[in-house]
C-alpha cells in the first residue's frame, strides 16, 4: 500500500511541474562530438587492447618519477609520512606488501594488490601526476610504469616497455582475484 502512495505521490509531482511551466527537457550544453569522445574514451583492459604507441624504460621513469610522482609516493615509492591517521605513508605507497592480502593489516600496492599491469599504466595515464592529472605523454607513463614495476622487482629494469610487452609483464597477484561474470564489456573504440 505504501508503494501505491509514493507512486502517487512522485505522480502528482511531475503532473504538477509540467502544469507550472517547468520545461521537460533543459537544453545544456551541446552533444559530444565523435573526436571529444575518442580524446577521454582511453580506458586500457588487462589484454592492453588500445594501448597507444609509445616506449620508456627504467631510467627514464626513475627521472620522470622524481619530479612529478615521488612528492606523493615518496622518493623510495613508500609514501610520504604525517598522513592522518594511517602508517608512513600507506594509503600512497606503491612497493612492497606482497603475501599481506591475507594478514589483519594488509598493504595494499601495485605490487601486492593488483593483478595486471596495464592497469597500473591505464591509472597513471588517466589520473596522475594528481595535479595535473592527463599531464604525462604515452612514453612518460610506460617509462614510470616501468620504474615502478622495476622497483617492485616484477620488470626487468633493463627492458623496454611499450603495447607489446606491458600486457605480459607477469603481475605477483595475477591469480589472486576471482573473475567477474557480469556481461559488461570494454567499449570498442
Amino acid at each position: 500500500m505504501a508503494r501505491f502512495f509514493i507512486a502517487a505521490a512522485a505522480l502528482a509531482l511531475a503532473l504538477d511541474a509540467g502544469a507550472a511551466g517547468y520545461p521537460d527537457k533543459y537544453e545544456f550544453g551541446s552533444p559530444a562530438t565523435g573526436p571529444e569522445i575518442k580524446a577521454i574514451a582511453i580506458a586500457i583492459p588487462p589484454d592492453g587492447k588500445w594501448l597507444p604507441p609509445g616506449a620508456g624504460d627504467w631510467a627514464t621513469g626513475k627521472k620522470v618519477y622524481g619530479a612529478q610522482c615521488a612528492a606523493c609516493h615518496g622518493l623510495d615509492l613508500l609514501g610520504v609520512a604525517g598522513l592522518k591517521d594511517m602508517p608512513a605513508g600507506a594509503q600512497l605507497r606503491l612497493v612492497g606488501g606482497r603475501g599481506t592480502l591475507t594478514t589483519p593489516r594488509p598493504v595494499l600496492t601495485v605490487e601486492s594488490y593488483w593483478p595486471y599491469a596495464t592497469t597500473l599504466f591505464d591509472y597513471i595515464r588517466r589520473a596522475m601526476p594528481f595535479f595535473a592529472p592527463g599531464s604525462l605523454s604515452n612514453n612518460d607513463v610506460y617509462a614510470v610504469s616501468a620504474y615502478i614495476l622495476g622497483e617492485a622487482k616484477i620488470f626487468d629494469k633493463s627492458a623496454v616497455l611499450n603495447a607489446e610487452s606491458l600486457p605480459r609483464v607477469p603481475m605477483p597477484n595475477r591469480d589472486g582475484f576471482i573473475t567477474d561474470p557480469r556481461p559488461e564489456r570494454f567499449h570498442t573504440h
